[in-house]
């Protein structure tokens, strides 16, 4: 049966800009949710002393959890090889973090759409560079994990590898034990790709889930969609309590049940605090009873 983690979706300034919170704090709050797990981001402000790795492991495990996923953020499509190069390095760095934290699976994405990179070159960057991190994966016993994305926080550009086609056709190109999909149902829809037929075209290599849920506070996905060129998340995009979007749960955990998933679900949610985030939990701990209940 799947477990769930948390993922600190409200408080990304606070833990990777500000430093208004620190990982304890966000431990203690996540303890309240009564899950076992917790996703934490490599761009915390306090993981960049090497000490609080295996510190944050031992603050979650006094608190019952352990830290199976580390959220990462590389960015392979560069079209500068020397870039590329030092973002291979980074994410064996953040393969080494990921393994101290006590995680089994650390991020990996495509990384940016850029203008002037072809969608041949973009793939052949991303597939290289993710493959150079394999071997230290494989020693570490990390498995890495690409997600269907839209844009990091801290992006300009959209995911190169956000739609439906370019994502199959990268993952295609990988084959390792070691490597594997972290399916984000919500993500899909801003590629204007069908969550559910993403899912059955890569379901036997999901080996991870972000649990969100998406509306549009206003305007169209055509709208946001023409915002690419911005910073960050488009201000129109909005996350929402889990089960209340535009996302069909019922038709993703009967697909994934289907193949026999049992892996980590991270919640994406709680934009709006605390409580929100509860009510995903509940919900969620709904559905994975009555999609992997006893007797099925």
């Amino acid at each position: 049966m799947p477990q769930l983690a948390a993922f600190p979706k409200a408080f990304m300034d606070e833990l990777c800009l500000s430093g208004a919170m620190t990982i304890r704090q966000w431990i203690e709050l996540a303890a309240t949710l009564e899950v076992p797990g917790l996703e934490f981001y490599s761009g915390f402000l306090e993981l960049r002393d090497r000490a609080a790795w295996r510190e944050s492991r031992q603050i979650a495990a006094d608190f019952g959890m352990t830290i199976p996923m580390l959220c990462c953020s590389p960015d392979f499509t560069h079209p500068d090889a020397a870039f590329r190069q030092r973002q291979i390095e980074q994410q064996l760095g953040w393969i080494e973090m990921c393994a101290e934290l006590g995680g089994s699976y650390c991020r990996v994405l495509s990384g940016q759409r850029r203008p002037e990179v072809s969608r041949a070159d973009g793939l052949l960057y991303a597939a290289d560079s993710i493959t150079a991190c394999l071997p230290a994966a494989a020693e570490r016993g990390v498995t890495l994990i690409i997600e269907n994305h839209y844009k990091d926080n801290y992006w300009e550009f959209p995911e190169f590898a956000q739609r439906m086609d370019d994502f199959c056709d990268l993952v295609a190109m990988i084959d390792s034990p070691h490597f594997g999909v972290n399916y984000d149902p919500s993500n899909a829809l801003l590629a204007g790709d069908d969550p559910l037929e993403l899912l059955r075209r890569v379901k036997h290599r999901v080996v991870t889930m972000h649990a969100s849920d998406r509306y549009l506070a206003e305007g169209t996905l055509d709208d946001l969609r023409r915002e690419e060129g911005s910073v960050g998340y488009a201000k129109r995009l909005r996350h929402g309590v889990i089960g209340r979007g535009m996302i069909d749960y019922d038709g993703v955990f009967g697909e994934l049940s289907g193949v026999g998933f049992d892996g980590w679900i991270s919640i994406e949610d709680g934009v709006d605090g605390m409580e929100q985030l509860h009510e995903s939990v509940a919900f969620l701990r709904r559905k994975i009873a009555q999609h992997w209940g006893v007797g099925r």
